[in-house]
């Protein structure tokens, strides 16, 4: 295993809220390994039937779009992070009650040039490429004087923009495909449209289509962090990111030692940015060919650092001048975030450390046995919080109290100086959680429930290093709904509302589960949003690898 650095190691900082630190050996044992999920799998470009058991409801109609890794070597080089494989593009579309399977490997620059040389030619997130056999010494030893290229490997979600459906990662590069046949259609530059060196893979949208996102920008006197806003509207038929604009830049606590982030937030007026203590050194990064290792090594953990909220109105790109600070936390997806009563509730998967990315090298997702048990059993969880904001602080408000006047939240803030409030959590869930291994992936009814209060979220339970279990969270009573079954390894959940919907909960789940131990036992899980029940399951009969995000695409 091979954690992530951490900067002072000894230097622990207190536990603010009393709280016990939730990354506590379990202890287990006997973990099922879960080699096959992270392997090699063969695409299926032409759709193919489904087996339905049960009943998949025939007002769903549309397509169920995942994307994840899906080729992990070239050759006799492998890669060696399950971030770094080959992005893998999956249709399940849905029409009256039947299911069809397609998939197709993205057909980006990175996938061609390492197919046409049979090796990994370009460095991806914990992979350096090494140089070409084929070039003479001299130009292999000039070589690593070269920057990385970027990979346009867009391995991570599917996201929209403008009415299109892109493929994206955390680089510059997104791919448009097109939902239906899943062909790659057209290579995106995020810089030729506007000043920043890559955007997040998870945008947030207004109703009216306006997207926003975040990507950082790197000059001479380091770097920025950018909020960025893209109209809803295309201008002309070929009309990509035109019309994007920086909202507003925000500068780092370190300019050379900037923040890693996978998502932000976002309610009706603000988009928030957690400004946490997994550090990029860019000395490193900007360096890594020539010392041999992956832009991976530049990244490591400070938790010295507390973690900031940057508040960004969305109207005017104006800064909140006030900083709400926390302890050392990370998260890489937030829940959601709304206004009410003069405050911002903030709803997060945190952990109480940022050491996770490197347990994920490939390695480690194949081991089996003690070493797979050890790997486990060091991951720290990761849980539902909630944080309350006060929106409205200034000089006269008093310090040294907590200013949360909320009786239905025990988390506290408090003002400790002019332009900064200190903020306690309140946990989003019961001690139950803990026996599902927290809480990862959350969705919610997104297009009901973004930026406003509501009452339910989803997501995968954690009893393995992928998911293995799908968890209802009543956030009323914060008691837990649950689908397990032993075995099998359920992706993200996907809310689907139903045409008719009532209620927050009217609609079903959709999420596709792996089965490790069988082969070609992958199938499509359709279960009741509100009950939690299985509705029905469309078997696919192909081998798929466990893959990250996705989105549902409903029929016109």
């Amino acid at each position: 295993m091979s954690p992530l650095k951490t900067e002072n190691p000894g230097e622990v900082p207190p536990v603010d809220n009393g709280s016990a630190k939730e990354c506590i050996t379990t202890g287990l044992k006997g973990l099922e390994t879960i080699a096959p999920l992270v392997r090699s799998v063969e695409a299926t470009p032409e759709p193919i039937t489904t087996t339905v058991q049960g009943t998949i409801p025939s007002w769903i109609n549309g397509n169920f779009l995942r994307n994840g890794p899906g080729k992990f070597e070239f050759g006799n080089t492998h890669y060696n992070h399950w971030f770094d494989g080959m992005a893998m593009l999956h249709q399940f579309k849905i029409e009256n009650g039947q299911v069809t399977y397609r998939s197709r490997f993205l057909d980006s620059d990175a996938y061609k040039k390492n197919s046409e040389r049979d090796r990994i030619m370009m460095s991806e997130f914990g992979t350096l490429a090494m140089p070409d056999p084929c070039k003479n010494f001299f130009q292999r030893f000039l070589s690593r004087f070269e920057m990385i290229e970027p990979t346009d490997n867009a391995s991570v979600s599917f996201v929209k923009y403008k009415g299109d459906y892109y493929v994206s990662t955390e680089t510059n590069f997104m791919h448009k495909v097109n939902p239906e046949s899943l062909e790659t259609m057209e290579k995106v530059d995020w810089s030729k449209f506007i000043a920043v060196n890559g955007a997040t893979a998870h945008p947030h949208y207004d109703p009216d289509g306006t997207a926003y996102n975040m990507g950082n920008s790197y000059g001479s006197k380091g770097a920025l962090y950018n909020i960025i806003r893209v109209p809803p509207e295309k201008t002309d038929t070929k009309d990509t990111l035109q019309g994007a604009k920086v909202l507003c830049s925000i500068v780092p606590a370190n300019k050379s030692h900037p923040s890693y982030y996978h998502s932000f937030a976002m309610s009706e007026n603000y988009v928030v940015f957690i400004e946490q203590p997994i550090k990029m050194d860019l000395l490193k990064i900007v360096t890594c060919k020539l010392r041999g290792k992956a832009l991976s090594e530049g990244i490591y953990w400070d938790p010295k650092q507390e973690t900031i909220f940057h508040l960004v109105n969305k109207h005017t790109g104006e800064v909140s001048p006030a900083k709400y600070h926390t302890k050392a936390i990370s998260t890489f997806h937030q829940i959601n975030a709304f206004e009410e009563d003069g405050f911002l509730m903030l709803d997060m998967c945190c952990s109480d450390d940022g050491q996770a990315i490197n347990n994920y090298l490939i390695q480690n997702l194949r081991a089996s046995g003690d070493a797979l048990d050890e790997v486990y059993n060091t991951l720290c969880r990761t849980f539902p919080r909630r944080f309350v904001l006060p929106l409205h602080v200034t000089n006269e408000t008093p310090t040294g109290e907590n200013l949360n006047t909320r009786p239905s939240s025990t988390a506290s803030c408090v003002k400790v100086s002019n332009d900064k409030v200190f903020c306690q959590h309140e946990d989003l869930h019961g001690d139950d959680l803990h026996e599902y291994g927290g809480l990862e992936f959350p969705q919610i009814n997104y297009g009901r429930s973004n930026t406003r209060p509501y009452r339910y979220f989803y997501g995968c339970g954690f009893r393995h290093l992928v998911g293995d279990s799908l968890l209802k969270m009543d956030l009323k009573d914060k008691t837990l709904k649950v689908w397990y079954q032993k075995g099998f390894y359920p992706s993200e959940p996907v809310f689907v509302p139903s045409p008719d919907a009532v209620e927050e909960d009217d609609g079903v789940i959709l999420s596709v589960v792996l089965t490790p131990s069988q082969d070609k036992g992958t199938f499509l899980l359709v279960l009741d949003g509100k009950t939690f029940e299985e509705l029905g399951k469309a078997y696919v009969p192909v081998n798929m690898a466990y893959g990250f995000h996705g989105t549902f695409n409903a029929s016109a």
